[in-house]
């Protein structure tokens, strides 16, 4: 049933991607899907982008937002966006490293020393240039939203070093920096999607996870693992990511509203996600018992995987690239 599902929902999305519909109606209509709630700070942005859109194309675009995986996982999705089948998505930023391979950079471990750091990058003009610039690939990057800082967390175990993670099974994203860093760190990385985590965790098929706070709450993962070690190992850009062929059909005036909304969305995101990660650390520790473990050794973190960088830059010549780049813009 679930897949008739699917294949229903492919369908009715296809004929909706189209120009010209019938009077009264809007004459671009926009699908987008993602696997989150709709509390989460990253349904808000596709929301307030939807009504950016709306507003100021005078009612001629409209953007559909399908939340909660109603289209799939985040991987089922993006083949769906690569085909044209939905116009816009969020994905992890390493998950399209498959297709140009300089995204495999944001997932490294320690690529950015602090939050400031990471905006002025992400944030700068060129960045955004280099986002724009794969439509012949499948697909463009209108801008990236913040996900936080990622650390691990378990039921008992306070992760302080790598050797703490030592021998245990730790879910990973599907992201090959993510499963080469809990290798170098000693862990066995486990690649399951987002949803299974929770049962995952609940019948011990994995020891631990990583992510950011609000996983503890918006997941409700805080009702197994009540330890968070906050080594934040890692600060992964999402994207919002538009369909190559749905981008190329658009007028550059089209262009440049869908691309406005989604980079105002991005800049209100900032402030909403700081406020939920603030409410969800307040709840998890309050109503949920979990413990918050800071005196972790970072450098020992840092040092065990310090080698990922080298060997990422010389096996994807993108990913030197985007090092560079990087590093040019951390100095400006």
């Amino acid at each position: 049933m679930k897949k008739l599902t699917k294949v229903l929902i492919g369908a009715a999305v296809a004929s909706a991607m189209s120009f010209g519909v019938q009077a009264g109606a809007a004459e671009i209509t926009l699908t987008a899907a993602h696997t989150l709630n709709e509390t989460h700070p990253t349904h808000l942005a596709f929301v307030e982008m939807a009504d950016l859109i709306k507003k100021n194309s005078n009612g001629r675009i409209e953007m559909q937002i399908f939340p909660n995986a109603q289209m799939g996982s985040a991987a089922e999705t993006l083949e769906m966006c690569l085909n044209g089948d939905v116009s816009i998505i969020n994905c992890g930023s390493p998950q399209l490293g498959t297709y140009a391979e300089e995204y495999h950079t944001f997932g490294l471990p320690f690529l950015f020393k602090d939050k400031a750091e990471y905006y002025k990058v992400m944030d700068s003009k060129k960045m955004q240039d280099f986002f724009l610039s794969t439509a012949d690939k499948g697909f463009v990057t209108l801008t990236y939203l913040t996900s936080g800082q990622r650390s691990f967390y378990t039921p008992h175990k306070a992760i302080r070093s790598p050797a703490d993670i030592k021998g245990l099974k730790i879910r990973v994203q599907n992201m090959k920096s993510q499963i080469d860093m809990v290798k170098a760190m000693g862990g066995t990385p486990i690649a399951m999607a987002y949803g299974e985590v929770y049962t995952a965790l609940q019948t011990g098929v994995i020891d631990g996870t990583e992510n950011n706070e609000l996983s503890l709450t918006e997941a409700n993962h805080g009702e197994i693992c009540k330890v968070y070690s906050e080594d934040q190992h890692a600060m992964i850009p999402d994207t919002i990511v538009m369909s190559g062929k749905v981008w190329k059909e658009l007028s550059d005036a089209d262009k440049k509203i869908v691309l406005d909304a989604a980079i105002t969305a991005r800049e209100h995101h900032k402030v909403a996600w700081d406020k939920a990660v603030a409410e969800s650390m307040e709840k998890a520790k309050t109503k949920m018992g979990v413990q918050f473990v800071t005196d972790v050794d970072k450098g020992a973190f840092v040092k065990a995987t310090e080698g990922l960088r080298q060997d990422y830059a010389e096996q994807y010549p993108g990913v030197k690239s985007m090092l560079k780049l990087i590093d040019e813009l951390k100095a400006e």
